[in-house]
């Protein structure tokens, strides 16, 4: 991505930039869903935010799941520095990951769905990196927003990595933690691959299948 950042530790809090104490300017509706960004979600709406890498080519598997996807956006998480920029982010020095925020109906899509296009859209492998883009804002991440979540969050990463050793693939090193405060990046970068269809998307799978959701249970 632009502005990419070779940095691969994550700076201390007093390292951190300081940011602002008002929100950075973004778009208010989705561009192919078109609906609220921001909110007001319907009643019975769940969240759930993951860092896989290049948010522009991330956010673009979840909108496309279909039915039961509310709304997607991206942004900055997991960091210090208070509603950060692009600019800042690949500095290096806000701490944040470049993230994707997935609203949706429980009823019609499954949590455990959305961590399996999760884990079979990336590499989970690779620290502070995913593919050629390097740097603490590309690290894997599942920011859960309940226990269930973290329940399911934890059961599936067991299981994916049960299959990645099976096929002889490394250990996994995405953080799962609780849901940081979520800042909406900017209004270009949001559902950036629809508007730029043939942009930058450096994302890219293990081909190794996640088994969550098909009846295989976590290892004990």
């Amino acid at each position: 991505m632009l502005f990419q950042t070779k940095k691969t530790s994550l700076p201390t809090a007093e390292d951190a930039l300081s940011g602002r104490a008002e929100p950075i300017v973004s778009a208010d509706q989705h561009f192919v869903l078109r609906s609220p960004l921001k909110g007001p979600y319907p009643k019975g709406a769940e969240k759930a935010i993951f860092g896989m890498g290049c948010f522009w080519g991330a956010e673009r598997k979840f909108w496309e799941l279909g039915d039961g996807i509310i709304t997607t956006a991206v942004g900055y998480a997991g960091g210090y520095t208070p509603n950060p920029t692009y600019q800042e982010l690949c500095s290096g020095r806000t701490g944040h990951n470049e993230v994707v925020l997935v609203v949706f109906d429980p009823a019609k899509i499954t949590y455990e769905k959305l961590l399996k296009t999760f884990w079979e859209s990336h590499e989970p492998t690779q620290g502070m990196r995913q593919g050629n883009d390097v740097g603490t804002q590309y690290r894997s991440g599942i920011y859960y927003d309940n226990d269930a979540q973290k329940v399911a969050a934890g059961a599936s990463r067991d299981m994916y990595q049960s299959a990645l050793e099976a096929a002889g693939r490394g250990t996994i090193t995405t953080e799962i933690i609780a849901a940081p405060e979520f800042y909406f990046a900017e209004s270009d970068h949001q559902q950036y691959l629809a508007k730029v269809p043939h942009g930058y998307c450096g994302l890219g799978g293990t081909g190794v299948s996640c088994p969550i959701g098909t009846g295989v249970a976590a290892a004990e």
